[in-house]
């Protein structure tokens, strides 16, 4: 079973710096992506960024040049760095971890699973 769950969401003033750690437990296969997606009040959750196996990166364009993704395999920790906050930041921040999987038939399937998410509010 994989578990997922999100800590670092706090309030921030415009232009402040926020870091959200998205730690795994059980076993990460080498074929999972893991990323970072966001939901505002009344909103559907959007995507942020994803890392790949072989740490290649995926942004929005809301958040490219200020966002940055990583991830520390040893330890099973997803890392999203935020800089140069904006209002329209605000919204509950959720990990997810891809796992492609193979049924009896040789089909690739996927699955989603995600922690339970951690506030972001940047306001003045």
């Amino acid at each position: 079973q994989v578990q997922l769950v999100e800590s670092g969401g706090d309030l921030v003033q415009p232009g402040g710096s926020l870091r959200l750690s998205c730690a795994a437990s059980g076993i990460i296969f080498s074929l999972d992506t893991m990323g970072w997606y966001r939901q505002a009040p009344g909103k559907e959750r959007e995507f942020v960024a994803r890392i790949t196996s072989g740490t290649m990166t995926n942004y929005a364009d809301s958040v490219k040049g200020r966002f940055t993704i990583s991830r520390d395999s040893a330890k099973k920790t997803l890392y999203l760095q935020m800089n140069s906050l904006k209002a329209e930041d605000t919204a509950v921040y959720y990990c997810n971890l891809r796992r492609f999987t193979t049924d009896y038939l040789g089909r690739e399937t996927q699955s989603d699973y995600w922690g339970q998410g951690t506030q972001v509010t940047v306001s003045s």
